[in-house]
């Protein structure tokens, strides 16, 4: 049997994890706060891990990560996930340019930009990139 990891928290972080619970953003952090909150009640590992859908090791790895950085370790790190193909700092002109030359066809414009990015991508991700970037500027304009 492996060593038992003890959660011992003050009233403080009680709270400040108890509203993470009740209000945090992603479902994922919410699950994370529950963790720690469960386990600060004594229980065991295997037990939150059952009771919650996870497996032993996750709860474990989630119940350490915030022994070493508190309600921050929670929380997803940034530069998780697969890395976007098309970046709207850098490409979004060229996007906007092929696009407004070749309206009615966007295979076409997608093979110009690909020859002229340099860079493989399909007509579902160029259509996934000017919603997004659609989005974006109704969000800046306050639509």
């Amino acid at each position: 049997m492996g060593r038992v990891i003890k959660i011992e928290i003050d009233d403080y972080q009680r709270k400040e994890l108890e509203k993470g619970y009740r209000t945090g953003k992603s479902h994922a952090f919410r699950t994370r706060c529950q963790m720690v909150l469960l386990k600060s009640e004594g229980r065991k590992s295997q037990e939150i891990a059952d009771f919650l859908g996870f497996c032993q090791q996750a709860v474990n790895l989630w119940l350490n990560r915030y022994k070493q950085s508190g309600i921050t370790g929670l929380v997803v790190r940034a530069g998780r996930g697969r890395p976007s193909i098309l970046s709207a700092e850098v490409d979004s002109a060229a996007v906007k340019e092929a696009v407004k030359r070749h309206r009615q066809r966007i295979s076409i414009a997608r093979a110009e930009l690909e020859e002229s990015l340099g860079k493989e991508f399909s007509e579902k991700t160029l259509s996934r990139f000017l919603k997004n970037l659609t989005a974006g500027i109704n969000e800046l304009d306050g639509v």
